[in-house]
């Protein structure tokens, strides 16, 4: 059985549709794929009518949080989506998205790199929610960059002078919403530093505290030393170790299944759930 946790579409920051999504996770020999956009739900809908027969879809969302001023995501599975207080937490960060992305983009201009607004509205695919990723395809339409990972390398890292901060909900708060939206919460790629900085086990400890289910663990941003540190705190702290590829379509390396879940993972985490079920193209399942 091969699952796949973190997966994204064009309502966020992926290339393929949320039907795409799916058909493409039934390809590559899936038997779980998880919808995880930013901050919205606004996918779900499409990519359970296009579910293939044989998978089953984990509807959720990565919600954009902050320990300690250090910004991390939370992978939200299973979740009630009309929890209002969830709700209005990850709508504050999606609105602040196009605000955050025209600040980005005067900062680059300013700096001489031929990057507009019009440009970057180019990148968009239908229903796309803009971020930096389409920030990065601008720049690579621009020349100024050969692909999205190297544009976030030189020039949209959190460590860079263009970078800009949004909205970001306390991250033990949003573990509790999520919980109390009936869903499972576990924290994406804890120690992917080459994004920028990272949160101290200490503050997965008062994560776990807070209600935390998981660590997505096998991620190809963790390093190898870092996973097997993980491992260990995961198992000290009673906590899930997922894997997951992060899929973005076109827009990065990640290819599905690249990294998946064990399934007596899965079926402890779908039994944590009472906000929604896992939805197979029959009929569903918990």
């Amino acid at each position: 059985m091969r699952i796949d946790l973190h997966v994204h579409s064009w309502a966020s920051d992926g290339t393929d549709s949320p039907a795409d999504v799916v058909r493409a996770a039934a390809e590559a020999g899936l038997d779980v794929v998880a919808l995880t956009d930013h901050d919205t739900t606004s996918g779900w809908s499409d990519a359970v009518a296009a579910l293939p027969g044989g998978l089953r879809l984990v509807r959720g969302a990565e919600i954009s949080c902050a320990y300690d001023g250090v910004s991390l995501h939370l992978l939200a599975y299973l979740f009630d989506p009309a929890h209002e207080a969830l709700g209005v937490e990850m709508g504050m960060a999606l609105d602040d998205r196009v605000p955050r992305a025209k600040a980005i983009v005067a900062k680059l201009s300013a700096a001489g790199h031929p990057v507009t607004w019009e440009l970057v509205q180019a990148q968009l695919s239908e229903g796309a929610t803009v971020g930096r990723p389409h920030v990065a395809d601008a720049l690579v339409a621009a020349g100024v960059v050969p692909d999205r990972t190297a544009a976030f390398d030189t020039l949209l890292h959190d460590g860079s002078e263009f970078f800009v901060g949004h909205y970001y909900v306390d991250a033990l708060e949003a573990i509790r919403l999520v919980r109390a939206a009936g869903g499972v919460p576990v924290f994406a790629h804890p120690a992917a530093s080459t994004r920028g900085p990272v949160v101290a086990d200490a503050a997965i400890t008062a994560m776990a505290a807070a209600g935390l289910a998981g660590i997505e663990v096998d991620h190809r941003d963790n390093p190898p030393e870092a996973r097997e540190r993980l491992r260990g705190l995961a198992r000290d702290l009673g906590l899930l170790v997922t894997g997951a590829s992060d899929y973005h379509g076109a827009g990065k390396e990640n290819r599905l299944g690249e990294h998946t879940t064990e399934p007596e993972v899965f079926e402890a985490l779908v039994a944590q759930a009472t906000g929604d079920t896992a939805v197979a193209a029959s009929a569903p399942v918990r």
